[in-house]
């Protein structure tokens, strides 16, 4: 218990941690490092007296810088990459395409042109003729469901 309340102790504690972040980058064990020189600076005032007290304080001034550092660094290094529409499907939805074949009428497919080829495609059971631009609503497994325009 001496050595929990030896300022020498923490010292090298200290030293030891942050002479480790060169070989763990992280900014973790820097900031433990952190925690033990400020608690062997209360172990040399006086301010830590029981080694309950001491460890306490350690473990809050840890958990205190670690959180501090996190946002502190989520603030000035924050992460710039951005993530796109992963899901491509939702990219095609009311995109306006030309009808290749005769779509209609009732269930019967057509073709229309969508993205450098032609796709089977479905309307409401209407008939859309060839050449008509159309709107795409959804998919159905392979097939485009479209509508004309109003």
């Amino acid at each position: 218990m001496e050595l929990i309340l030896s300022f020498q102790a923490w010292l090298i504690l200290a030293l030891i941690l942050t002479c480790a972040e060169f070989v763990v980058p992280g900014g973790i064990l820097f900031n433990l490092g952190l925690a033990s020189l400020i608690v062997a600076l209360g172990v040399k005032f006086q301010l830590l007296d029981t080694w309950p007290l001491t460890l306490t304080a350690w473990f809050i001034i840890a958990s205190v810088l670690l959180f501090v550092m996190y946002f502190v660094t989520e603030r000035f290094f924050s992460d710039t990459k951005r993530i796109d529409n992963t899901f491509e499907e939702v990219d095609s939805y009311g995109k306006e395409v030309t009808v290749v074949e005769k779509i209609g009428p009732g269930n019967h497919p057509g073709r229309v042109e969508f993205q450098g080829t032609t796709w089977k495609a479905l309307s409401d059971g209407s008939e859309i003729a060839a050449g008509s631009r159309v709107t795409i609503v959804c998919k159905d497994n392979i097939s485009l469901i479209v509508e004309s325009p109003k």
